[in-house]
């Protein structure tokens, strides 16, 4: 491998850097694990101001690839874990972070598993998640690693257009629905910014977008569990042109016990799934034995 380069990036990765670390390891970007590279140091840099990264926080990434993110992420934070799945990339990161960041190796660690899997994260407890999100496994990663580690306080992802559009949308929104909603359930949740197609490398077919997700200072206050609630939701939104006395007919036993717990929660029963609040659903959920 080349020495670091010295030009404005410092130990960044720039285009040249990425595509040499990539053919020194015979990686070629994937559209099965959904891998679109960046390859703009100025974009990682503007990832890590977005997020608020501070010199005390222990930030989990997803997804780090060939390291672009992840260096300027060790740059600002106090340590970093990145979770990588693909055999080559996490066997080569700890020699790239040590090759360009020595300083700071050492507040390095890598887990080479699934995000999906994960259960627990080496050292600290995780106080931010930074991520360059595959776009087929975006929703269910980012709503895994809320609920596994409830220690993560601030979130900000970068995912495809759409699928951000659908994380921050509000009740009553023509994207609002499952995404947005159970990203609710654990944030306050908002678009934080958009990414052009040039910064990756291959250049995807979509934009991307950033979104913010600051964690409710308290955590929604309820007699239903959280997969009560989540049911519902699933359930409002499996037929979302049919009102939710029709749509909560099944989850509830009957139309007739769906309307009942909907009018104790204070729901009109001839509402839709993308009108209600994540507050509204979960006053469902407790009112589904009347």
């Amino acid at each position: 491998m080349s020495s670091p380069s010295t030009d404005e990036n410092g130990a960044l990765l720039g285009p040249a850097d990425i595509r040499e670390l990539a053919a020194a390891l015979g990686v070629r970007p994937t559209k099965q694990r959904g891998q679109n590279f960046v390859i703009d140091a100025n974009t990682v840099r503007r990832i890590v101001r977005t997020a608020e990264v501070r010199p005390d926080d222990v930030v989990v990434e997803v997804g780090p690839g060939l390291g672009s993110l992840t260096l300027a992420l060790l740059e600002a934070a106090d340590r970093v874990v990145a979770v990588e799945i693909d055999d080559v990339l996490a066997a080569a990161l700890p020699s790239t972070v040590a090759a360009r960041l020595p300083g700071r190796a050492d507040r390095f660690s890598l887990v080479h598993s699934d995000a999906l899997h994960v259960r627990e994260l080496p050292g600290p407890a995780p106080t931010a998640l930074v991520a360059n999100l595959p776009y087929n496994v975006a929703v269910p990663v980012l709503l895994h690693m809320l609920d596994r580690f409830p220690t993560i306080e601030r979130t900000l992802v970068m995912v495809q257009a759409e699928v951000a559009d659908r994380l921050a949308a509000a009740p009553g929104s023509k994207v609002y629905g499952v995404p947005s909603v159970k990203a609710a359930w654990y944030a306050d949740v908002k678009r934080a910014g958009a990414i052009g197609r040039n910064v990756f490398w291959p250049a995807p077919n979509v934009d991307s977008g950033l979104v913010s997700l600051v964690r409710r200072a308290e955590p929604i206050k309820t007699t239903a569990t959280k997969a009560e609630v989540f049911a519902v939701v699933d359930a409002a939104f499996a037929q979302r042109r049919k009102t939710l006395r029709a749509a909560l007919a099944g989850w509830a036993g009957s139309a007739a016990a769906a309307e009942a717990a909907l009018v104790a929660a204070g729901v009109s029963p001839r509402a839709r799934g993308e009108s209600l609040t994540v507050d509204e659903f979960v006053a469902i959920a407790e009112h589904k034995h009347g």
